[in-house]
């Protein structure tokens, strides 16, 4: 990161601080225009940005990283968000001989293994794929919140991607669970059920079950590992 790009930060977090959510994303959009996207899992919070995104500057581009391994109900919320916004989600998918190589050598569920396996298996199915997601990217989006999980906990509204060259911008970092799911209910925002049955952050089916109120919220992604490893490297910290 140089000193302009640095200067960059400091300016726009000074500036950000004062601003509603949708005037954060509104002028993030139109500073950055064609050379932005919304990076969505379809979480909750993701949903929100989409949202947000969609009134702020009709035509934002918005992907996400279908691993193969997703719940069904992931799909059917695609198809529900892209006809309620009239927008095209893209897809990006794993290259399927990396997919093969590494299944052969590890096995189908490798990642229960050690962190070593599920991080390659992390790699593989999410960070590779979202590297081609970020050609032609000056900045992305997406809906980290401090409130989410011990690794987040120093989340700032707009930082420094150092693994892919990018800005980032997290408009909900300071949102509590209660403002997303009050947002989503006052607008209407299309939202996984499964939200509604113990599931407050939904990944690839075999690393993801539901938890028990009162619980982390990320409690249930990578159950068998430490809190302070439950990253897929995509938010490296």
């Amino acid at each position: 990161m140089n000193m302009k790009t640095e200067l960059d930060l400091k300016q726009m977090n000074a500036m950000y601080a004062g601003m509603t959510v949708e005037e954060v994303v509104g002028d993030f959009v139109d500073r950055f225009g064609e050379r932005v996207a919304l990076a969505s899992s379809l979480g909750m919070e993701d949903q929100v940005l989409t949202d947000i995104a969609c009134r702020a500057r009709p035509g934002t581009r918005v992907f996400t990283i279908d691993t193969g391994r997703l719940f069904p109900e992931t799909y059917r919320l695609i198809d529900r968000t892209a006809t309620r916004y009239g927008i095209k989600i893209d897809l990006f998918f794993p290259e399927r001989e990396a997919v093969e190589r590494m299944t052969r050598a590890g096995g189908v569920n490798l990642f229960y293994k050690s962190i070593e396996k599920r991080k390659e298996c992390c790699q593989t199915r999410k960070l590779e794929p979202l590297r081609r997601a970020f050609a032609g990217l000056e900045a992305w989006m997406c809906g980290l919140r401090r409130e989410q999980s011990v690794t987040r906990q120093e989340v700032q509204l707009v930082e420094w991607d150092q693994v892919n060259g990018l800005y980032k911008l997290n408009p909900l970092a300071t949102w509590t669970e209660r403002e997303v799911r009050d947002y989503v209910v006052a607008r209407g925002v299309p939202y996984n059920r499964m939200h509604d049955e113990g599931y407050p952050s939904i990944g690839c089916e075999p690393c993801t079950r539901a938890v028990e109120p009162g619980d982390d919220p990320r409690a249930g992604r990578w159950w068998w590992e430490s809190p302070a490893h439950k990253e897929c490297g995509l938010h490296r910290r």
